[in-house]
């Protein structure tokens, strides 16, 4: 049990509450022990013996919530607290200080237990508050080490990080290399490895090396604090079921206060019964008629689902986010970069008459390693991964025209890596307009003026994209649209390769967000993936924005409606199946709470439910039962979605 937990068993009211169950406990066991009534009679109540024990404990654990029920007589408002009050002083008034003693010591008690569910459900975000260090060592101008506190850090200053400790600030790493345990941030259980020019995240965990880093924010601006700020105020949301359910009960406790008089006063009216007999039934029907389970069943759950989403990296803005992400049938997504690496990679590299593949690549090599175009990075990295280097020699006269390619001299020989453009004249291989016709960026590589082959570049799904698609479906999200700006061809491919069968491409934002207004009219609750502030219109006109790879960026973070911090795929199946879940364990605890109370309800004014009976399993009891279902959410962690 945490501390913020542990708090609320210390609390004056938790204090009451065990002193009220204490004399609750020996005031029965002493009316037992004697044989004696615990009362004389009819409103003529007994001050010795197990009566006076009763009534002390009646007294002090109804003090707990008598001043609340006064506030609400105040307001013209009926709630929980003066249902058990008028329970309370009934129960005594008619001679049954057993069942008045028990109402006041279970129903504080069950008050408590909510109080700590909720506490212990928002245990993460305590958790997260104390994960950034307190100190810090900052480098001197002089080169020295001094050590200040971690809140007088400011953007600029040089920190650092030793083995097995924490990072004290949102930096970027200017010396050394570590593997970094980021999963308090993103939830990414593998270390990631940081060198020089890397982002790295206030309370994350250095493992085995040494980082030097600059300072990219301000102490208390950190990506850490705004994962606990936007939790905090995410908590303190009310979703649409929460907002139903208040509505709900400020007309249903009048409604049964109602019902209790009645129950009361109209069959002693038509001789029916003793005024006491159905008395009593009335006082039964208030305990049974308290709204608390009904009350906590919607936000014990939305705590619990949001809590556990950030402890695994997931960042829901509120319980309205949660029950439309629970909702979602339909999913639109960004292609570059949300479903696909977003960078091109070498897909096909071939030679023309007799030259070998690599021979092809490293003459490609030879030229692109002077050039930062995204082709060429993408031929350098293929060259590194297949352990090829350039031909030996002198590069000179390197000349780059500008939409057709490079051009440079290597050991006498001049070779060119280009578009048709730079081929003018030269007679084009059959497999060129092949692979273009598959949507691919294709190069040609030339020695001497001669084409001895091609590359063929393009934008990679991500690994994990089609399983997180199938898993989508599954989880109930069939109807699955790709929106892309690119070419027909390029998103066509893509499509194909992870079973998409919508595609919509040559979009410019604004179409995108037209697209999905159109599902939205479609579907109602219509979800968007993207991967950055290019997609805040979409994400923001659909039901349900998600971001990914948001963590160390403040604007993504702040424009989608759920942020996906660490740049993995695969966590989007996750948070859709713990927001379905919290909406079915809602509505479970709604049906519950409702349905037992119309049980006892309907026991109660047939004389088959006693006070104490009501109290144990209409109040604390179905509290406790909603409660810990609502728990059941901080269980779920992506490697329980299949």
């Amino acid at each position: 049990m945490t501390s913020l937990a542990r708090s609320v068993w210390k609390t004056p009211e938790a204090w009451r509450t065990y002193l009220a169950g204490a004399l609750w406990i020996a005031g029965t066991v002493v009316s037992v022990a004697t044989g004696e009534p615990d009362v004389a009679g009819w409103l003529r109540i007994r001050l010795d013996g197990p009566g006076l024990l009763l009534l002390a404990g009646a007294l002090i654990g109804g003090w707990n919530f008598f001043p609340k029920a006064v506030t609400a007589v105040r307001r013209r408002r009926l709630d929980m607290n003066f249902l058990m009050t008028v329970a309370i002083a009934g129960a005594i008034l008619i001679g049954e200080p057993i069942e008045g003693a028990a109402i006041a010591a279970l129903f504080s008690l069950a008050e408590l237990l909510e109080a700590a569910a909720v506490a212990r459900a928002r245990r993460s975000i305590e958790e997260l508050v104390r994960l950034a260090p307190v100190r810090a060592r900052v480098v001197t101008p002089e080169g020295t080490e001094r050590e200040i506190a971690a809140s007088e850090l400011t953007k600029g200053h040089r920190v650092r990080v030793r083995p097995g400790e924490q990072v004290p600030i949102d930096g970027r790493v200017l010396e050394g290399a570590s593997g970094v345990d980021e999963a308090t941030v993103t939830g990414e259980s593998v270390p990631v490895t940081k060198r020089p020019g890397d982002p790295v995240y206030a309370g994350t965990l250095v493992a085995e090396g040494y980082l030097e880093i600059e300072a990219t924010t301000d102490a208390g601006d950190t990506t850490l604090d705004r994962i606990v700020k936007l939790v905090r105020q995410a908590q303190a949301q009310r979703s649409p079921s929460e907002r139903l359910v208040e509505r709900f009960a400020r007309y249903y406790t009048p409604a049964v206060t109602g019902l209790a008089v009645l129950t009361m006063a109209l069959p002693p009216f038509l001789g029916w019964g003793t005024g006491l007999e159905w008395l009593t039934r009335g006082l039964t029907l208030l305990v049974i008629a308290c709204p608390c389970a009904l009350v906590i069943a919607t936000p014990v759950t939305v705590v619990s689902a949001i809590t556990s989403a950030a402890r695994h990296g997931v960042l829901i803005k509120g319980g309205e986010y949660l029950e439309a992400l629970g909702r979602t049938c339909a999913m639109a997504f960004d292609k570059t970069g949300s479903l696909t690496e977003g960078r091109l990679n070498v897909s096909e590299v071939e030679g023309i008459d007799g030259t070998p593949p690599d021979e092809v690549l490293r003459l490609a090599v030879a030229v692109e390693q002077r050039s930062e175009h995204p082709i060429a990075r993408a031929i350098v990295r293929r060259a590194l991964e297949q352990g090829l280097s350039a031909p030996a020699g002198e590069v000179t006269g390197f000349e780059a025209r500008t939409g057709r390619g490079v051009v440079a001299t290597v050991n006498g020989r001049e070779i060119r890596v280009g578009t048709p453009d730079l081929f003018a004249g030269s007679l084009l291989p059959e497999r060129f307009g092949e692979l273009e016709r598959q949507g691919k960026t294709v190069v040609l590589i030339g020695e001497n003026g001669r084409v001895v082959g091609l590359i063929a570049l393009a934008d990679q799904p991500r690994p994990a994209a089609a399983r997180v698609l199938r898993r989508l479906g599954r989880l109930g999200v069939h109807q699955q649209v790709m929106l892309t700006g690119d070419h027909e061809l390029v998103a066509g491919r893509i499509a194909q390769e992870l079973g998409i069968a919508t595609v919509r491409a040559r979009l410019l934002p604004e179409d995108k967000v037209r697209a999905v207004e159109a599902l939205r009219r479609e579907h109602t609750t219509v979800a968007m993936l993207g991967d950055g502030v290019n997609d805040a219109p979409a994400l923001a006109a659909a039901s349900v924005g998600i971001a990914m790879g948001a963590a160390g960026s403040p604007a993504t973070i702040e424009t989608a409606d759920v942020a996906l911090m660490a740049d993995d795929l695969a966590m989007l199946p996750y948070a859709v199946r713990l927001a379905k879940l919290a909406r079915r364990i809602i509505r479970f605890n709604i049906v519950l709470a409702l349905g037992l109370k119309l049980v006892l309800a309907g026991g109660a004014i047939g004389g088959a439910v006693s006070l104490l009976v009501a109290v144990l399993v209409g109040d604390m009891g179905a509290s406790l039962v909603v409660t810990l279902n609502a728990m059941r959410l901080a269980q779920l962690g992506p490697e329980d979605v299949r």
